[in-house]
């Protein structure tokens, strides 16, 4: 695995929201996830999170952020009211807060971005959604509400 503990940035087109994100993987070898839910594909969102990395979200204009639960309503999923682009989300549970970026919200998008690979978490109860999310998702430092 190659290191290069670096920040990526990324935020929605208008810059209203964004985030910091800070990972030891180089983007290469990021697990880059391809969700198969209806939000995920309609939004072309592709994922990525590291246990050892860590993300911190912020806004310029807080009453930009417009947070969506749907699903089993784990996770706060976070948009620009402005543009409407998707930068990533948040769950927040005993443990702590833990989230994912969406990669194509990142500025600049790295050349050497791996490729996703698509899953589905159709089936999940709640409580393994939120145990998978606690293992595989970036710690939160900041989020912007």
């Amino acid at each position: 695995m190659a290191v290069s503990n670096s920040t990526y940035g990324g935020s929605c087109h208008c810059g209203s929201i964004g985030f910091s994100y800070q990972c030891s993987i180089i983007p290469g070898e990021w697990s880059v996830r391809g969700c198969q839910c209806r939000f995920c594909r309609s939004h072309d969102a592709l994922s990525t999170s590291d246990p050892g990395s860590s993300i911190e979200f912020f806004s310029s204009d807080p009453s930009q952020l417009r947070r969506y639960r749907f699903g089993l309503k784990t996770a706060d999923f976070l948009l620009c009211r402005n543009c409407g682009v998707y930068i990533g989300a948040v769950i927040e549970t005993d443990k702590g807060k833990f989230g994912i970026i969406n990669t194509h919200a990142l500025v600049p998008q790295p050349s050497e971005l791996a490729g996703p690979a698509p899953i589905s978490y159709d089936g999940e109860v709640t409580g393994g959604r939120i145990s998978r999310r606690e293992e595989r998702w970036s710690p939160v430092s900041g989020v912007p509400w």
